[in-house]
């Protein structure tokens, strides 16, 4: 195993336009067989390549780690600066911050590899369209990382700080301070591509608007859970501050399957495929 490991090279091309993305409207799909050690090696080949955009990454992060630092330290209202208690905690602050930096920066890396690696088995059109709503998805993780990093975040900071402020000393350790800002902008950034993701299952056909409007108790409850979650406050502001967007994207990617998503791409193609054939058909007749 180490040997093999030791000897691997991983497959790196130069980037190109996928052959699909050119190809003719009515040329037939071809899927990409493959067997279990082949997905595995290409599952294996995705995660070294997301490694790979991740390190130079990880370099420009470190380099505005120290102001990341600082911006924490003055939204957690904290006077003398946040608290270490271990002799690695500085050096492993500045890896944490490093590396959240980093997973956003290569977010559409990361996304790219993983929407890749489903590929074999879809057909041109659904391709092309997961590819197009990529621009989308980033755009809405940037905008709830925004959200959050300016908004739910120094929120529930300025909130954790005052309570029982008169009894209690608001000493921050260093290490909660970052872990609970990051997490909460992550957090938040990954729930805001929840209009692109339902749309995207809707035209896929693996949901459909009936369905989510259906499961809208359920959605509610489950978007509350995961509000709770980003931010583990008993504050019930500050789980409304997350939440509440959460719920309101919710509603939009309903209007927005419901207006755009009606037409299923599978649906779609099988009908143009019979259309085609009809018309075949009639111009042999005609002959």
């Amino acid at each position: 195993m180490a040997r093999s490991l030791k000897n691997y090279r991983p497959k790196i091309s130069r980037p190109r336009i996928p052959d699909w993305w050119s190809a003719e409207s009515d040329a037939p799909d071809v899927f990409e067989e493959m067997t279990l050690q082949e997905h595995l090696e290409e599952f294996r080949d995705r995660i070294i390549k997301m490694l790979f955009a991740i390190v130079p990454a990880f370099i420009i992060g470190w380099i505005f780690s120290d102001n990341v630092l600082n911006d924490i330290r003055e939204k957690s209202n904290v006077d003398e600066g946040l608290q270490t208690l271990a002799a690695t905690d500085p050096l492993g602050i500045s890896f944490q911050i490093s590396l959240y930096i980093a997973i956003a920066i290569t977010m559409p890396i990361i996304l790219y590899q993983f929407i890749a690696f489903l590929m074999p088995g879809m057909t041109r059109k659904e391709k092309k369209f997961l590819f197009s709503s990529m621009p989308f998805i980033f755009i809405l993780f940037i905008t709830g990382a925004s959200f959050g990093y300016f908004v739910a975040a120094p929120r529930a900071l300025e909130f954790l700080s005052g309570w029982n402020s008169d009894i209690l000393k608001w000493e921050l350790t260093a290490q909660n301070a970052v872990t609970f800002f990051l997490r909460l902008v992550l957090g938040v950034g990954i729930g805001f591509q929840l209009p692109i993701v339902v749309f995207v299952l809707t035209k896929l056909g693996i949901v459909s608007v009936k369905q989510l409007r259906k499961w809208r108790k359920y959605a509610y409850l489950l978007l509350m859970v995961a509000a709770a979650i980003i931010t583990p406050t008993p504050d019930p502001i500050n789980l409304a501050v997350v939440a509440i967007p959460l719920i309101m994207l919710y509603e939009l990617a309903i209007i927005i399957s419901s207006v755009f998503g009606k037409t299923i791409i599978r649906d779609q193609e099988r009908a143009e495929m019979e259309a085609k054939r009809e018309r075949t058909e009639l111009d042999v007749g005609n002959i």
